[in-house]
């Protein structure tokens, strides 16, 4: 590759991002960056960490997708720093530092006029290369100030407006999405945040369900009743947790209906933390229809992201809503399963049962 031309990176694949990456190419570093999801730290090709497996990587071409997507830069080689060597790419850092430096979210017309491009092609270059949009982004952005600012121990009332929410009924009507909770509980990292959860038997093995006041957190699979506990402790360190009974409330009955193969239902309501590029994904997995799969490239594509394949693969790894978000409908481009958090038998079991049931 040393004696070879850098390419741009409309014209690089990820096979060569990851030669790149494995003979610390300074040549690439400003063309994409390297994010590795065992880790959830994203660095430059050049930088001198060792080189993580093939599998456990993500491309990015900007360093505000990566962080989009939940990875943080790496502290040895500072990825962010790195100015874009393709002028697309630059376009879009431009944009991002623009609605960084906003106090109120810009309208598209507004950030494509001080950048000099055309709305639609803002937003369509944006969108191919960040997965979002620059409003999501904006909002994204938005929501963790917010959250950098509750930790730090500031006030929800100041918190709020430093961040950019122009009222507090505002901020309000979106945290649920965007924080999985209410404010002052997000900045206290989730102190007093009630969790029950029950674990009983279904047909796919055993079953962790956990739920608070707002919806179903957690549905975990296993054959170990420790190892889900244990992955629900790591998920929800600060809250308090309570083991219940089957009766714990209605929603415990239909997720276990679904686990069961019964009919599914729809209004179960849930309780999540995400990114927006999560979110995004999540949603287009319970679009897939009964007894349907859909390939991760296919979902990328969907989501106007062609080459986030493995970024939709590592949303799927990150979904802790078993069955209900349907991961299990996602397939290799081959046809090949591929890994399943919950295990590939269950993923073959619960495929199987979808076709009949489509078919039956």
């Amino acid at each position: 590759m040393n004696d070879q031309a850098v390419q741009t990176p409309p014209t690089l694949n990820d096979e060569l991002r990851w030669q790149a990456t494995i003979q610390r190419d300074t040549r690439y570093d400003g063309a994409f960056v390297v994010a590795v999801k065992t880790t959830g730290i994203y660095c430059r090709p050049s930088c001198p960490a060792i080189k993580p497996k093939r599998q456990n990587v993500t491309f990015y071409m900007l360093s505000e997708a990566a962080e989009a997507a939940g990875f943080r830069a790496c502290k040895r080689c500072r990825p962010q720093t790195c100015p874009p060597v393709d002028p697309q790419v630059a376009m879009v850092h431009q944009a991002c530092r623009q609605i960084e430096q906003h106090e109120a979210i810009p309208s598209l017309s507004e950030l494509a006029e001080s950048i000099h491009v055309s709305p639609y092609h803002l937003q369509r270059t944006f969108k191919s290369m960040m997965g979002i949009t620059p409003h999501q982004y904006a909002n994204a952005r938005r929501t963790g100030t917010l959250k950098a600012l509750l930790k730090e121990g500031k006030p929800v009332t100041d918190a709020l407006y430093e961040a950019g929410y122009g009222s507090s009924s505002r901020l309000y009507a979106q945290s649920d999405a965007q924080l999985g909770m209410s404010p002052s509980i997000y900045r206290k990292g989730g102190e007093g945040m009630d969790i029950r959860y029950t674990i009983q038997p279904c047909a796919l093995g055993r079953a962790l369900v956990a739920v608070t006041e707002r919806g179903v957190c957690a549905v975990y699979l296993s054959d170990d009743d420790r190892v889900m506990t244990d992955a629900l402790r790591a998920e929800f360190p600060a809250a308090q947790l309570a083991a219940d009974s089957l009766e714990v409330c209605e929603w415990v009955g239909q997720v276990l209906e679904q686990l069961n193969g019964w009919a599914p239902h729809p209004d179960l309501p849930f309780d999540l933390q995400a990114t927006a590029f999560q979110q995004r994904v999540w949603q287009a997995l319970r679009e897939i229809p009964l007894g349907e799969t859909r390939t991760y490239q296919e979902i990328a594509v969907s989501l106007g992201t062609p080459n986030g394949a493995r970024a939709v693969a590592k949303a799927c790894a990150d979904n802790r809503i078993a069955v209900l978000i349907p991961c299990h409908r996602v397939i290799r481009s081959d046809g090949s399963l591929a890994g399943y958090r919950w295990g590939i038998e269950r993923k073959e079991k619960l495929l199987a049962r979808e076709r009949a049931q489509r078919s039956s």
